[in-house]
């Protein structure tokens, strides 16, 4: 997930093109320039996203560092006058940050010193990557690994158990595979997964805080397997939660489905967005304005971005070979963000709670497939099981997804010992 860009859209020829601010440039994957983000106590940098102008930072900002980093101090952050945090999370101590040494491992080329090279010049019109067969192959390798490694840091997360030990099985899990955890280093970027917890939108940062009952967390996992990058995120409820919170994580799966069903050839990315905030509206929700999805493949974020919001911005029509996430983040009370002194963790503004999940999606000549869906060892979640959209697991909405989709959600439900009455 990215911040969203500064638009400027001008008629060229009785037409609007999507142009880019010069504070865009460092976001795209036909970037040339890349503006190194600020740090804190010597752990955290600005992800890829730029900053939208509801967003409040520091207009200085310092060299990215190459190097791993130890644990916070806390020495500088007491100099600094107190930090207005919305809700009940602080940030906590990192352990210090991993480094790949395995020659085995292709890494992505920001791994060593935290900045992407193969960025280009922003074009026009958009230009949105068609994968070949054997791209969409590698992605769909790079999908199954990043589902694998969600479902196992998925599986650790209980009562307890500190987010920097789920960041620590996640690092592990995609070294088995033979894959590199995507977050890692990535524009300095200290972890290798995102653990956003009950009021933080995305990017959470890993550190030494326990989970407590009734706590919901989004972990967030992308892998890069033989060039290409997988990406998906899920929710976990820690414990046992509260009846508003079932809705808020009821209506934000609900609204991700129906958006991923809306998705075929032909259609306007644009219009996704409409389909996402229409639905959480009426459930009295909000949509995340300030970050979105991204096109996807062997650049980490790419065009075109999917915004989870009504909207009109010209972000061209999806066809066969398009991969891309879609990622919303629906909020119980303020979409507004929060974006903390480590230029990473963003919250709710009133402190509320948000939910999230992602897929990497392929356009395919007949419609949408998940290329991170669940698999044959993956849970069966109460919201898959009570949504009213769309019950048991979603693969896509394809007929080959749907058959799928089927038979991997009657074996799921057969484990956990759940009866449908009708599907």
């Amino acid at each position: 997930m990215r911040f969203i860009v500064r638009l400027l859209c001008l008629p060229v020829l009785g037409k609007s093109f999507l142009l880019l601010s010069p504070a865009t440039l460092t976001t795209t994957k036909r970037s040339s320039t890349i503006t190194a983000p600020p740090q804190q106590e010597k752990t955290s940098t600005l992800l890829y996203m730029n900053k939208k102008k509801s967003i409040k930072k520091k207009k200085k900002s310092k060299k990215v560092s190459s190097s791993p980093l130890g644990f916070t101090t806390g020495s500088t952050q007491q100099q600094k006058p107190p930090f207005p945090y919305a809700g009940a999370i602080r940030p906590g101590l990192q352990s210090p940050q991993k480094v790949v040494t395995d020659k085995e491992i292709l890494k992505p080329d920001y791994a060593d010193d935290g900045m992407p090279k193969n960025n280009s010049a922003p074009t026009l019109p958009l230009i949105i990557d068609v994968k070949t067969s054997e791209e969409i192959e590698k992605m769909r390798a790079a999908g199954r690994v990043a589902r694998e490694v969600l479902d196992i840091g998925g599986r650790a997360i209980q009562v307890g158990v500190t987010t920097d030990e789920i960041d620590t099985i996640v690092h592990e899990e995609a070294l088995k595979r033979g894959a590199y955890p995507s977050p890692l280093n990535y524009h300095g970027f200290p972890k290798s997964c995102c653990t956003s917890v009950n009021e933080v939108i995305c990017h959470g940062i890993p550190d030494n805080r326990k989970l407590e009952d009734g706590d919901i967390i989004n972990l967030d996992i992308t892998c890069y397997l033989d060039g290409y990058h997988g990406d998906c995120s899920e929710m976990y409820v820690v414990g046992e939660a509260d009846a508003s919170t079932k809705k808020l994580l009821q209506a934000t799966y609900d609204s991700w489905v129906k958006a991923m069903e809306f998705c075929r050839p032909s259609r306007d990315y644009k219009d996704i967005g409409a389909v996402i905030e229409d639905f959480v509206t009426r459930e009295g929700f909000s949509s995340v304005r300030s970050f979105c999805g991204h096109g996807i493949g062997s650049v980490f974020h790419a065009s075109p971005d999917i915004l989870h919001f009504r909207n009109n911005v010209p972000n061209g029509q999806m066809a066969a070979g398009h991969t891309f996430t879609i990622e919303p983040v629906i909020c119980e009370g303020s979409a507004q963000a929060l974006l903390w002194r480590d230029e990473w963790t963003a919250t709710t503004a009133d402190g509320k709670l948000c939910a999230q999940f992602e897929h990497t999606l392929l356009i395919t000549s007949d419609g949408t497939e998940a290329l991170t869906g669940k698999i044959e060892s993956s849970p069966l979640q109460f919201w898959e099981i009570e949504s009213e959209v769309h019950r048991g697991f979603w693969l896509g909405n394809t007929k080959a997804s749907k058959k799928k989709s089927v038979e991997l959600t009657a074996n799921a439900m057969k484990k956990k010992g759940v009866v449908a009455e009708s599907w």
